[in-house]
């Protein structure tokens, strides 16, 4: 079983070009499902049931594991099990009779067009961290990126004279943003003044750096943007894809169409960029109820 699970893992990894943080969930997830089927006894593919994938996510459910960590569970043992059909390696795959978790679907938070304002204008020291964090949330919020997106960005990804950017999303997928013009001053003020003066190794030509010179990281990014709110006198909960629903939410509002919404996302469904109507129709919702008299 663990030999099959290393030849699904490559190909998640060289056919489907799954993220790093994506294949370590496949890995956790199905991992613990090997433990499992371990203790129940079964030694060979075509002994697993329905039965062993219903128990095993019962026993998820028994360890406190939350709804959405198990039904994430289940997709990678339905795919797990799917391979090795295709692989000819089983007859059957037990988990297609499992039905899928149905889920409460939560609507994102975003900041207010107010909000974005003053956490864009917290970084407002002429020092190159200082000029980098600017131009970091500059064009976070011009682009809707997704964090690991953005501390991917090397040199050559932004083209400043076309207004554009481009970046390889989830499945290695590339495509091409346009960038706003207040991003574009932010990002050439950090070329021109801040990112030489960061650090003097610059490996492996990424666009932002840290103090030491090299890239920065999804958790480095992090602290920043938790910084910069506090900075701002904002008390959401603000991580760095608050920027990125509040991008899309904040085009549809002002009459964006979904379909170009979702290209610039880089969503592959539709239907994950409609959940930013809901949060529109919801925000209005709101609104009308504060301050119709008879709301």
């Amino acid at each position: 079983m663990e030999q099959h699970l290393d030849h699904f893992m490559n190909f998640l990894s060289v056919e489907r070009g799954l993220a790093l943080n994506t294949l370590e969930a496949y890995g956790r997830d199905l991992a613990r499902y090997l433990d499992f089927l371990e203790q129940q006894a079964v030694a060979a593919v075509d002994d697993i049931s329905a039965a062993h994938v219903l128990g095993f996510l019962s026993m998820l459910k028994s360890s406190g594991l939350a709804p959405r960590s198990r039904a994430r569970s289940l997709v990678a043992v339905r795919t797990f099990h799917r391979f090795m059909v295709a692989e000819k390696i089983a007859a059957a795959n037990p988990a297609d009779r499992v039905e899928s978790m149905r889920l409460k679907q939560a609507l994102p938070d975003v900041l207010s067009p107010r909000e974005v304002e003053r956490l864009l204008a917290a970084p407002r020291e002429a020092t190159p961290i200082g000029l980098r964090d600017r131009a970091m949330l500059e064009l976070l919020y011009a682009t809707g990126l997704r964090v690991s997106e953005l501390v991917g960005l090397k040199l050559g990804d932004v083209q400043v004279m076309l207004g554009c950017l481009r970046t390889l999303g989830k499945g290695r997928k590339e495509r091409l943003v346009p960038v706003g013009e207040a991003a574009l001053v932010a990002l050439q003020d950090y070329l021109s003044d801040g990112r030489a003066l960061l650090g003097k190794q610059q490996a492996g030509g990424y666009l932002f750096l840290n103090r030491s010179g090299n890239g920065l990281t999804r958790q480095g990014f992090w602290k920043i943007i938790k910084r910069r709110a506090l900075q701002a006198g904002i008390r959401k909960n603000i991580t760095p894809h608050t920027l990125r629903h509040s991008f899309a939410t904040h085009l549809l509002e002002n009459g964006a169409d979904l379909r170009a919404v979702q290209a610039m996302l880089g969503h592959a469904d539709i239907s994950t960029t409609q959940i930013y109507t809901h949060v529109t129709r919801e925000r209005l919702r709101r609104l009308h109820e504060q301050f119709h008299p008879r709301g």
